[in-house]
């Protein structure tokens, strides 16, 4: 029985190519003359079989066994590795096995590689159909060529053609130098498909390794960022460039690394701390969404039940307005099993997005965190949140957003850096969002942010408020200060009157049972019952339609 390269270890594969090597030696070639002066038949089964087990078993090597062990040393797993741990057992079928590059300067026609440093193709995760690339640094550092952007390309395309998402294992050093503009073509053209295919099929990235140049801007156009956190890096420019034009002395990890792009720069989504927990994570985010952008998300029955209340919601919200609490523990006793996937954990701590479940139905979430500068939105937290929204809204994921918010942050660095330009955003993507909304306010919902976070006059669909809940243009210490100035400057005793009109402005206009009068709240609710609430809210908006007016397209605030 032939051995089955796809399953051997490098120094396994090493061996069948050279017993194939030799098998096909045993075979005189086509026309050429036996010992006993007649000519040979003409190839047959056997040899054209050994021949393709050599190909076939080389390829599997990639750059070879030594850069193999290389790889490994630097604790990082191989392209055909990460694919066989991201897809399911067996699923990976393989497309341009034998594809090269076809330069021939710098010496490059005698280094062919077959599969030209990327692994593509379709597998399935879940069960579910994905398309996959994985780019292989023991060939050419997986640099870019003009045929490697080409295979890329071509999942691409089957995966708009058949609507399934696209994952990329970014492992590249950048564009391969020696083919000049062709390999900066073939970024091009990943580019172009990259924008082509957003909002179609679910997009994911995992950051491998090095990403540099203009190899960045291809996962920066992609639905989410996955980084190993001490192996992988992002960067337009590398150190070496920043020293020689700014002076400044920089590694790699505090340019580029894992955690700056989570944690400053926001450009990535998720921080993990091995490449299989990296793998595991693409795995888990996509069991929230949907294939493509007509697909409904994928419903897993629960056995948490709908009708569950936890009563220490009830007491969760402190007495003391100015008193934080953690959302993210709110969010948890809501949804099923207490299972909460955050995106972007470590950005814009302020404000909270992620994907749960709710009755099983999958739901993106966005939530206020009033233990971090009391869930005020900021510029970050507007970016934050408005792209999420929007990733939710192309794929038909409902949204369930939780309000405690006291307005947009006040300071010359916020108004000078663009908050105006930045909370549009956020607004601009509720606005937009036709799929069903639901909003629960739990406290603070001042000023333009109550109508940014999914208000009832942003076309939410259902809005709901706790008793707790505060909605009034601003904070009622501030309001009374301005409304009633002259009466308690005025006043024999200014501040027993400024408390008196501070607890007559509280009872009359902070409460949630004027907006409720007006019809902007359709329900006051007790905390514990958010769960069924919610549960039976988004039953109701299954079968929701909405569109918004023919266009082109808006022209969102960037």
């Amino acid at each position: 029985m032939p051995l089955n390269p796809d399953s051997m270890r490098p120094d396994e594969l090493s061996s069948e190519v050279e017993l194939a090597e030799e098998a096909m030696g045993d075979i005189a070639p086509a026309g050429e003359a036996l010992s006993n002066g007649a000519l040979s038949s003409p190839p047959g089964v056997s040899h054209r079989m050994a021949r393709l087990r050599a190909l076939r078993a080389k390829a599997l090597l990639g750059g070879g066994e030594r850069r193999i062990q290389q790889q490994h040393a630097k604790g990082k797993l191989t392209a055909r590795e990460r694919v066989d741990l991201l897809l399911d057992e067996g699923s990976f079928e393989e497309i341009d096995m034998f594809v090269t590059h076809r330069i021939t300067d710098f010496g490059m026609g005698d280094q062919q590689v077959l599969g030209d440093g990327v692994v593509t193709g379709w597998g399935r995760i879940d069960g579910r159909l994905v398309y996959v690339f994985s780019q292989d640094f023991t060939v050419f550092g997986g640099s870019l060529s003009e045929a490697h952007a080409e295979k890329i390309v071509k999942v691409m395309d089957m995966a708009m053609k058949n609507g399934a998402p696209v994952i990329g294992l970014n492992d590249s050093g950048g564009a391969r130098i020696q083919e000049g503009v062709l390999s900066l073509g073939g970024y091009a053209d990943v580019f172009l498909k990259n924008v082509l295919a957003s909002g179609v099929v679910p997009q994911i990235s995992a950051i491998m390794g090095p990403c540099a140049g203009g190899a960045v801007y291809s996962p920066a156009m992609t639905d989410f960022i996955l980084m190993v956190k001490d192996t992988s890096y992002m960067f337009v420019t590398g150190p070496n460039v920043v020293k020689t034009v700014t002076h400044e002395d920089v590694t790699f990890e505090t340019l580029g690394g894992a955690m700056v792009h989570n944690s400053t720069s926001g450009v990535a989504h998720f921080a993990l701390e091995s490449e299989e927990e990296c793998l595991i994570s693409i795995r888990r985010l996509m069991g929230y969404i949907p294939s493509n952008n007509l697909d409904d998300p994928p419903f897993v029955r629960s056995d948490d039940p709908s009708g569950r209340m936890d009563d220490d919601l009830n007491t969760i919200v402190p007495d003391l307005p100015t008193r934080g609490y953690d959302m993210k523990s709110v969010i948890k006793k809501i949804v099923d099993n207490g299972d909460f996937m955050e995106v972007q954990e470590h950005f814009a701590n302020n404000i909270v997005v992620g994907f749960a479940r709710l009755g099983g139905q999958s739901v993106g979430i966005v939530a206020q965190q009033p233990l971090v500068l009391a869930g005020v939105l900021d510029i970050d937290s507007s970016d934050k949140a408005a792209r999420f929204v929007r990733f939710c809204d192309a794929f038909n994921i409902p949204i369930v957003t939780f309000v405690d918010v006291p307005g947009f942050l006040p300071g010359v660095r916020q108004e000078h850096g663009g908050i105006i330009r930045h909370g549009a955003k956020l607004l601009y993507a509720y606005c937009e969002a036709t799929v069903p909304k639901v909003t629960v306010i739990t406290r603070k919902a001042y000023g333009g942010a109550y109508d940014v976070m999914n208000s009832k006059h942003v076309r939410g669909d259902i809005n709901y408020a706790w008793p707790t809940a505060e909605i009034a243009v601003m904070g009622v210490d501030a309001a009374v200060n301005v409304i009633f100035k002259e009466q308690i400057e005025g006043s024999s005793d200014p501040e027993a009157t400024r408390k008196q009109l501070v607890a007559d402005y509280q009872e009359k206009f902070t409460d949630p049972y004027a907006a409720a009068a007006r019809g902007f709240i359709d329900d006051v609710i007790e905390p514990r019952q958010t769960r069924p609430k919610l549960i039976s809210a988004l039953q109701m908006l299954r079968n929701k339609r909405d569109t918004n007016p023919p266009k082109k397209h808006g022209n969102i605030p960037l």
